[in-house]
């Protein structure tokens, strides 16, 4: 009776184990995305030829900045995902497992584009504005280009706001 019972604990307790998903970073290691919750209020870039509208997942803890885009193959044109950093400093990105070009937007404390610098898929060199960031917007590459994104736009959504009208 003792084997019968230890063989069906063994069982559940595997059975319990294949169940739980796994952690984010061994979804990670399995070469899978993160995809986040897309914020119910859309980003909104103020340019010269008028509002452009993104819908973002917003990555704003540790993890979620760490993985961002990784693994991630299609995108639609108007989404985008914004890190949201706790002080502005120096940014610096790669783009490491990630296969998708990226257009990187550097957004300061003050809501305003700072440098729109290209992402090389799989690329693992720096990239990095002279200028520091608050935020960085993560857009398919090509995009903020054709949205008319330039330095010196402000961008508009309730995480940018909340620090930049505070300031």
């Amino acid at each position: 009776m003792s084997g019968a019972f230890s063989r069906r604990a063994l069982l559940s307790a595997a059975l319990f184990i294949a169940a739980v998903p796994a952690p984010p970073l061994a979804r990670a290691a399995a070469g899978e995305p993160m995809v986040l919750p897309v914020h119910p209020e859309p980003l909104t870039a103020e340019t010269a030829a008028g509002p452009r509208r993104f819908t973002v997942e917003v990555a704003d803890d540790d993890l979620e900045r760490q993985r961002g885009l990784m693994f991630r193959l299609e995108m639609a044109d108007d989404h985008g995902m914004l890190f949201v950093f706790p002080a502005e400093r120096r940014r610096a990105f790669w783009m490491k497992n990630t296969p998708l070009a990226l257009d990187l937007v550097f957004v300061g404390g003050d809501g305003r584009v700072r440098a729109v610098l290209p992402g090389e898929p799989y690329s693992t060199d720096t990239i990095s504005p002279a200028a520091p960031a608050r935020f960085v917007l993560e857009l398919k590459a090509g995009t903020a280009k054709k949205a008319g994104i330039a330095v010196g736009d402000r961008l508009r959504h309730p995480e940018i706001d909340r620090i930049a009208d505070a300031g």
